[in-house]
């Protein structure tokens, strides 16, 4: 199955009804007059949701009026952070950067998964996407994709890649590749891309599968090599960055999404609230500016909070049909 954001994006818009996520009551009179609000990132310091926390945070903490501070919650491909705003209480002082990996990778390929990804959340708004990105250091021998491939094809098992976790859609791209090339890579999973990044710098691991966002000044300074990116087609800021498609991998176009979400049962009015100063924010100059040095590709309509939490389910649904056909089942440790 060729997996696209387009793919994923029809299948919302087709279906008739997003299961409830019902308000539990709490009395939304006066937020956030409480104080401070958490905005959960999934994974560590450098990483997509990181990256995309602190560029919002600070509008937020503008628009409504108390400060919104970050807070990293790495690990398990995301889903310890994603559980714990899952689990958090209703009150509109704890929100989550919603991703790819933990709301629409884990479903399919963790059988334990300790929340739903639809029920368990209020899904606000979705902010935007990024590619992912096969890279190397600078000084490495494989020049190109096929480069790479002819290595892994001579040494079975011996050219590691590293990812952001056991079960993140960066994992499962060296898998997707290995399979279609007909190659054994070596998985080296991290709590995140920053610690992957670092090791692959320092010439402890030979390449990595990451979001472009994450690397962006390194590919600015001639420090890492992309030997191919997941969008569809070329991007404007980087012409001459080849894609797996045009390479021959037409199936490997899979971005990593991000947005807010909280808990399950906020007030209707938090959740307006919120949506729309995440609209005015991620529309502000500055925050577009700032998307696009990173590489964020913001959505060409903005999504509701019920057209959001159908992406996420149809995503989630999506992937959970790949990774059953693929026989990908693992355990939450």
């Amino acid at each position: 199955m060729k997996l696209t954001r387009r793919t994923v994006l029809a299948a919302a818009a087709s279906s008739l009804a997003v299961p409830a996520v019902p308000a539990t009551g709490w009395a939304s009179a006066g937020w956030p007059a409480k104080g401070t609000i958490r905005l959960i990132a999934t994974f560590p310091p450098g990483g997509t949701a990181d990256t995309i926390s602190r560029i919002l945070a600070p509008k937020l903490s503008a628009a409504l009026g108390t400060q919104v501070v970050v807070e990293n919650k790495p690990g398990a491909g995301g889903t310890i952070g994603s559980d714990l705003a899952a689990k958090a209480p209703a009150d509109g002082y704890t929100l989550v950067i919603s991703h790819a990996s933990p709301l629409g990778i884990a479903p399919g390929i963790y059988p334990k998964l300790p929340y739903d990804v639809v029920r368990d959340f209020s899904h606000i708004s979705l902010i935007g996407h990024t590619p992912n990105v096969l890279i190397v250091p600078a000084a490495s021998p494989y020049k190109t994709l096929a480069d790479y491939i002819a290595a892994a094809k001579a040494k079975p098992d011996e050219i590691a890649f590293g990812s952001s976790g056991i079960g993140s859609n960066t994992h499962l791209m060296g898998e997707q590749l290995s399979g279609l090339a007909g190659i054994r890579l070596k998985h080296v999973p991290y709590k995140g891309s920053a610690p992957s990044l670092q090791d692959m710098l320092a010439g402890a691991i030979p390449s990595m599968f990451d979001p472009i966002t994450t690397n962006v000044p390194h590919i600015n300074a001639g420090k890492v090599r992309v030997l191919a990116i997941s969008s569809e087609k070329r991007i404007a800021l980087y012409p001459d960055m080849p894609t797996f498609a045009e390479q021959g991998f037409p199936q490997m176009t899979t971005s990593t999404w991000v947005g807010v979400s909280g808990p399950r049962g906020l007030a209707p009015e938090v959740v307006a609230r919120l949506h729309d100063e995440l609209l005015k924010a991620y529309q502000a100059p500055d925050v577009v500016e700032r998307f696009k040095e990173v590489v964020l590709l913001p959505e060409d309509k903005p999504m509701t909070p019920a057209e959001y939490a159908r992406f996420v389910g149809d995503f989630a649904a999506i992937w959970t049909k790949v990774s059953k056909g693929a026989g990908i089942s693992l355990e939450l440790g």
